[in-house]
C-alpha cells in the first residue's frame, strides 16, 4: 500500500467514524474529509466539486427537498393518519408502506414515489417507537 491509499482510507474511517459518532452535521464531515483529501493531495483542486454536479448527487438532493416540501405541506401527517390502525404491529405497518411504495411506483417515477413515502416512513417509525 503506498502513501496515497493509506491517507485516502484514513480520511474515509475517520469520515465514517464520524458519521456513526452522530455528534457532528452529517454534511460538515463530508466537507472536512473532502477538505483534507485536497490538502493531501488526494484529490486535484480543480477537481474537489465535480461530483456535486453527477445526476445521482442532484437527485438525491431532489428527493430531499420534495420529501421536506411535502412533509411541510401537511401530506405526510394525512398520509401517516390513515396508516395509524396498522402502526401497532410492526409487520403489517412494513407490508402496508410496502405495497404503498410497490403501488406508487407502478404509476410514477421510483425516485417520486420515495420522495413521497420516505417521510411517511420516518414519521412512523417515531411514532411508533422503531
Amino acid at each position: 500500500m503506498n502513501f496515497d491509499q493509506i491517507v485516502a482510507i484514513s480520511i474515509i474511517v475517520s469520515a465514517l467514524g464520524l458519521f456513526i459518532w452522530g455528534r457532528l452535521r452529517y454534511d460538515m464531515v463530508a466537507l472536512v474529509g473532502l477538505m483534507s483529501a485536497v490538502i493531501l493531495g488526494i484529490v486535484p483542486a480543480r477537481e474537489a466539486f465535480y461530483g456535486f454536479g453527477h445526476p445521482a448527487v442532484i437527485t438525491v438532493i431532489a428527493v430531499l427537498i420534495i420529501s421536506k416540501a411535502l412533509n411541510n405541506s401537511g401530506i405526510v401527517a394525512a398520509i401517516s393518519a390513515g396508516i395509524k390502525p396498522v402502526q401497532k404491529v410492526a409487520t403489517l405497518q412494513i407490508i402496508f408502506l410496502t405495497v404503498a411504495v410497490g403501488a406508487l411506483s407502478a404509476f410514477m417515477n421510483n425516485v417520486g414515489a420515495l420522495a413521497l413515502m420516505m417521510p411517511v416512513a420516518l414519521q412512523q417509525a417515531v411514532q411508533s417507537g422503531r
